[in-house]
This record gives structure tokens, sequence and C-alpha cells, in this order.
């Protein structure tokens, strides 16, 4: 039988507690919340929220709790913002919404940082092991949201930030799955040759992540472009996760006639939507992608947002992980 697993790809929105605390410390300066070096009194606000994040999903009842990304005010840019060798500029639009990220300009060699594995060990202080899943953005999407001025070769900055994350990925604690998102390969897709350099970036980070871990490439706003899916199949990984809110024909067509790793993540919840899915529906859903795979056995199906929660009012993020979590036990029960 398919095991249901109740996650998120992480990205949360701050507690509005925490927004007006950390307003107050910095004058209502979103970017200058996080530099990499924040002071006592800052970071003690963003343990306080991750011990709270943390304590909601676990109320929630997912299976994976992440660390919550809380400190990501560029989003999925993030790891590179707080890097030494990397100048942030200009405020860019963070794909094709109203939000927005400091352009991190790659001024030198992208060596390891520690930042995400620092948040992961902070969060084994309130997360098991076998529970605890970490976040990461892909290297493509990362690399298409940055600029270089160091490599001056798009092939060997792929390969950087692919090194780069995967030594990052290497440091990390002992986890259960790690998501590693890439939007970019649907919002910005890559060509033919630039597909194969992706997928083995990929790859890099994926087989960096710690001995037992399921390793999932999220991809949503949309479906890959087929030559684009099949090269992602190339790496070594154990899910691919697909968007069937913003595109469920495609994904599917993608699916059953391409194939797929022998797990999946299905973006059935609305991440940006403040319309809250009932965990009835959540289960439906799942049930509809089984019937409609004829071909695919699924080890694992991970119920999950389609995209990052970070655009949600923090009342409606707080819901949807309660439909998530109660959609596996409307699954269990069925069964």
């Amino acid at each position: 039988m398919t095991e249901r697993v109740a996650t998120t790809p992480g990205v949360y929105p701050l507690p509005d507690w925490a927004k007006d605390d950390l307003a107050d410390l910095k004058g209502h300066q979103k970017h200058d919340l996080v530099d990499g070096d924040e002071g006592e009194d800052v970071t003690a606000v963003y343990e306080r929220a991750r011990e709270e994040v943390i304590d909601h999903q676990r109320d929630a009842g997912l299976d994976r709790i992440v660390e919550g990304q809380l400190r990501w005010d560029d989003m999925l840019a993030h790891p590179l913002a707080v890097h030494d060798n990397v100048e942030t500029r200009g405020i860019v639009r963070y794909y094709d919404n109203n939000n927005f990220y400091r352009d991190p300009v790659v001024a030198g060699e992208l060596g390891f940082d520690g930042d995400i594995a620092a948040e992961l060990e902070a969060a084994t202080a309130f997360a098991d092991a076998d529970s605890l899943q970490a976040v990461v953005p892909g290297p493509y999407s990362l690399a298409d949201l940055a600029t270089d001025e160091h490599y001056g070769d798009d092939a060997e900055f792929l390969a950087a930030v692919g090194e780069f994350l995967a030594s990052e990925v290497a440091a990390f604690p002992e986890i259960e799955t790690l998501f590693v998102l890439e939007p970019s390969l649907v919002e910005n897709p890559p060509s033919d040759e630039e597909s194969e350099r992706a997928s083995a970036a990929i790859d890099a980070v994926t087989t960096a992540a710690p001995d037992g871990t399921d390793v999932i490439v999220h991809t949503y706003w949309g479906a890959l472009e087929e030559t684009v899916h099949a090269h992602l199949l190339d790496a070594e990984f154990d899910a691919v996760g697909y968007d069937f809110v913003a595109n469920h024909e495609d994904n599917l067509y993608n699916i059953n006639e391409y194939g797929t790793k022998d797990s999946i993540a299905a973006g059935f919840v609305d991440g940006q939507n403040t319309l809250v899915e009932d965990a009835e529906q959540i289960a439906e859903r799942a049930d509809w992608l089984e019937s409609n795979t004829p071909a695919a056995d699924f080890e694992t199906i991970y119920l999950t947002t389609n995209t990052e929660l970070f655009y949600l009012p923090y009342s409606t993020f707080r819901e949807k992980l309660a439909a998530l979590g109660e959609a596996t036990e409307v699954a269990e029960v069925k069964a």
C-alpha cells in the first residue's frame, strides 16, 4: 500500500508577533533583519518563532517537520544573500508575483558557509531526526535568481552553485527528508544542453544528503517541459514534486508518458491562495492521482502545498497545515 506523508516545502510566514518585534528592532526595514550576522535580540526572536512553527507543525499532525526558514527574507535567494562573497544590491521581483528580494551578486568563490546547517542544528532541539525535513533552493533556481560577476560562464557558474549547495547539504545533521526547490525549471526552462547541466548540478546536491535521507526535487508554478522532465529524472533522488494546483493536466501527462521516480510529491494545496482546502478534498486528490497513473506504483506520496507558504497570512498558514495533517488520517480511515 502506498504510504501518504504530510509535509510542506517550508519557507514559512513569520508569526505576527515576530514581525512586530523585528520591526521594532530594525525599523520596518525587512531586508535589514537578516544579513548573516544578527544581534542577540534579533536572534532571540527567530529562535522563539522557530520553536513556535515547529510546535504548530507537530500539533497539525504533519509527518515531516521543517525548520521554517523564517530568516529567509530573500526567499530562495537567501543562502547566497548571506554569503561572504556575495553582495546584495537592488530589489528584484521574485518570479511573477508581488514579492521582492535583494539581487545576490556573486563577487567571489562560493565556498562553504554553513548557514542552513546551523538553522537545522537549532531545529534539532525541537524536532526529532526521524521527522526533521531540510529545505534548500535547487542549484538551477538559485543560479537563475543570482547575478554572476565572478565566474564569467553560465555553465561554470551553475556548477559552482551546485557545488556550494552540495557542501552545505553535506554538513546537515541527520534528517529524514530533504526538499530541493526548483521552480525555475518551470518558470525559466533551460535549453536541452542547459537542462543536462541542471540535472548534473541537482545530482551533486541530492547525492550529498546524509545517508538514509529521502530526497525530493520539488517543481512548481506549472509543469516541466518534456525534455527538462526527462533530464531531471537522470539525477539521483527519490521523488519529483509536481504542482497539481497550477497545471494538473500537463504534470499528469509527463508522469504517464515519461514515467517518474518511485515516489512523488503532490502539490495539491495552494500555497498562495487564502482559500483553505479541507482534508477530505486533499485525500480525494491523492486518490485521483493514484487512479490516473495506472503504470505507477508509488512507494510514497508526499501530500504538500504546491509552493512555499510565506505568501499566506499566518492564521491561514496554520489552517493549511492542519488540513494537510488531517488528510493522511482521512486516508487511513478509508483504508
